[in-house]
């Protein structure tokens, strides 16, 4: 399997490329008042807003650092109301990619209720890397904050869960 690896601290965490629909640079988002901190805010991808997470937000409590390796990363996902649609994640230092077999991701031993889409772990030379579980990403305030009305399509209706 093939994983795109970021790093918005010391750890690096991995993400399905399979999930993946397109990486982009890093562009002007849009804040949304009074959302949640790690919402960044919408950008518009194809002609349609998008939501977007801040991973640097969510997982180190602060905002991705704008460099040239910060992108966006356009995951495929299924909404609450079961419609398919695109998420946007800024990640930092998103150049890497890395092939490993499912069964190389091991439980951490580490149960976090705080962060439930932190996955198993694998070992590699340049020390731990964690899955990131996209289905599990958004909690209940996210995705009642990312529903749209059923008459409003998301772009790139290719089916995979968030």
């Amino acid at each position: 399997m093939l994983f795109l690896v970021f790093q918005p601290g010391a750890q690096r965490y991995a993400i399905d490329a399979s999930q993946i629909a397109e990486v982009l640079p890093l562009v002007a988002i849009n804040p949304i008042a009074r959302a949640p901190e790690e919402v960044a805010g919408i950008f518009v991808y194809r002609g349609a807003p998008v939501p977007v997470i801040d991973l640097s937000q969510l997982f180190e409590g602060r905002p991705a650092a704008r460099r040239l390796s910060t992108r966006i990363i356009i995951v495929r996902c299924t909404g609450v109301s079961g419609d398919t649609r695109v998420l946007g994640l800024i990640a930092e230092k998103a150049t890497e990619t890395i092939r490993r077999e499912a069964a190389d991701f091991v439980d951490s031993g580490v149960l976090n209720e705080r962060a439930p889409y932190l996955g198993p772990v694998a070992n590699d030379a340049r020390g731990l890397v964690q899955r990131v579980d996209i289905a599990r990403l958004l909690t209940v305030r996210h995705q009642a904050l990312f529903e749209r009305p059923e008459e409003q399509a998301w772009p790139s209706p290719t089916s995979k869960s968030c």
